[in-house]
């Protein structure tokens, strides 16, 4: 039975930005050790990972979704680490399947998908995203670090499409000197198949990924290396979104630039994040977090849960991304593999 919440005007923060969006980190593990975002260096052999008791269960979980619907969010986004290694994650996503008008999605590294895209889609998983940032395995294990092959993850999107995945989505980041060769390779590779990639600029999110302002190549430098090839017109998107989208001028499709660095969005920023461990983070580049966990563990209901969590983001006030060149960096922020992206 779907779970029916009639959803008043979104909770608005200090900007006035409406709250939207809940991005859920299932787990801290991941099957790659991408240099932009788990280095070895730091996520080693030796790293510690959660135990699974520090973890939020599927039901704390439901629960603080249950909490935040009623404040405005509208859309579900499982996270990791890779989500697909936290075990039996379809049951929790038949859990949050049942918010009516709630849009659930995931991002996956995509070399899981063969086994469990089914199991996903059966359970009510709207949309996927999937991570590629080249298509050639030098320059992809080069980025993963972990010997995957581009092939790997070409057969998890087959196995999401065959599954009945409408609405797929390639993320790729863009690190100058890296993989911008990437950029024509991928956006000739999924023209024409229904298939939206969308180029991200290389970001300086956590403290061990060595992120240099010379280290991006600009949204305007991919739109420049796509437009030597293709005709783009600008596409109309919801102001809340991050990407820009443009139309191939044939019409074989869609193409997107997230330009975090060069154009930041914080003044529509509409994301809350969960990490693994329950605190919930009001900013990508928050040093600290709300510890939510303790609440959903105190015996606290579900509507005093929502009128703390409405505090919290009516107090929100950050704005990093906007302030990023004007003053040094104060605080040390938290790993990307443990706010999910």
């Amino acid at each position: 039975m779907n779970t029916s919440i009639t959803t008043p005007e979104p909770v608005r923060d200090v900007f006035a930005r409406p709250l939207q969006d809940l991005r859920i980190s299932v787990t801290d593990r991941c099957n790659f050790r991408c240099t932009y975002c788990m280095p070895r260096a730091l996520f080693g052999a030796d790293h510690a990972f959660l135990s699974r008791s520090a973890l939020l269960s599927f039901e704390e979980i439901f629960k603080l979704a249950g909490a935040l619907v009623p404040l405005g969010v509208n859309k579900l986004r499982l996270t990791g680490g890779e989500p697909l290694l936290r075990r039996d994650l379809e049951r929790l996503v038949a859990q949050l399947a049942r918010f009516q008008g709630v849009e659930l999605a995931m991002t996956t590294n995509g070399v899981l998908l063969p086994r469990k895209a089914v199991a996903l889609r059966q359970a009510g998983l709207d949309r996927l995203t999937v991570s590629l940032d080249a298509l050639d395995d030098a320059t992809f294990m080069r980025m993963n670090d972990a010997n995957t092959s581009v092939r790997d993850v070409l057969a998890g999107i087959e196995a999401a499409q065959q599954a009945g995945f409408e609405h797929l989505k390639i993320n790729a980041v863009i690190r100058r000197g890296v993989n911008e060769h990437a950029v024509l390779d991928l956006a000739r590779y999924f023209r024409s198949t229904g298939l939206t990639v969308r180029f991200i600029e290389y970001m300086d999110v956590g403290a061990t990924n060595g992120w240099q302002p010379t280290d991006v190549f600009s949204a305007q430098d991919i739109l420049a290396l796509l437009r030597q090839q293709w005709a783009l017109e600008p596409v109309t998107s919801n102001p809340h979104a991050v990407a820009q989208v443009y139309r191939y001028g044939d019409g074989a499709g869609e193409v997107g630039v997230i330009a975090s660095v060069t154009q930041p969005f914080c003044r529509h920023c509409s994301r809350l994040r969960l990490s693994t461990d329950g605190k919930l983070f009001t900013c990508l580049f928050a040093s600290e977090g709300f510890d939510v966990k303790t609440l959903l563990r105190s015996g606290m209901t579900e509507d005093e849960l929502t009128n703390r969590l409405r505090l919290l983001w009516q107090q929100r006030t950050d704005q990093y991304s906007q302030l990023r060149f004007q003053a040094p960096r104060l605080h040390r922020p938290q790993e990307m593999s443990y706010l999910g992206g």
